[in-house]
């Protein structure tokens, strides 16, 4: 009967240790896996920066900087401005005098419908 209370003993200390170790194995997995992620989290970080820096080199190459384009719209926009004043200060003086004559030269007429009025108001 000793043997087999000490055997159940045996069994209970082994399952203990297989406890343990499997409990340090989880434990070991959990920090690689965080380990794993810290690295991935930097390796994406780096990789992120490096696509950064070629969009900036891609964009100042080919558009410019964003003071560039800025710069060039107020231009653009300047010269669009000053040929509108020209047209305007161009086109002012006749367009005044077209409409002063339209104002002052009434040909009064009778209106078309006039006519076809007073003939249903006489049936």
């Amino acid at each position: 009967m000793a043997c087999q209370t000490q055997g159940i003993q045996q069994l209970l200390v082994a399952e203990k240790r297989a406890a343990e170790k499997v409990a340090e194995a989880r434990k070991r997995k959990a920090k690689r896996i965080k380990q794993a992620r810290e690295e991935a989290a930097a390796d994406i970080e780096l990789y992120r920066k490096e696509r950064d820096r070629q969009f900036k080199e891609y964009e100042a190459k080919y558009m410019g900087s964003r003071e560039d384009v800025a710069a060039k719209i107020d231009r653009d926009t300047e010269v669009i401005m000053k040929e509108m004043d020209l047209n305007v200060q161009k086109n002012k003086d006749p367009l005044i005098m077209d409409l002063i004559d339209l104002v002052i030269d009434i040909e009064p007429k009778v209106h078309r419908n006039y006519f076809i009025m007073r003939s249903y108001n006489k049936i």
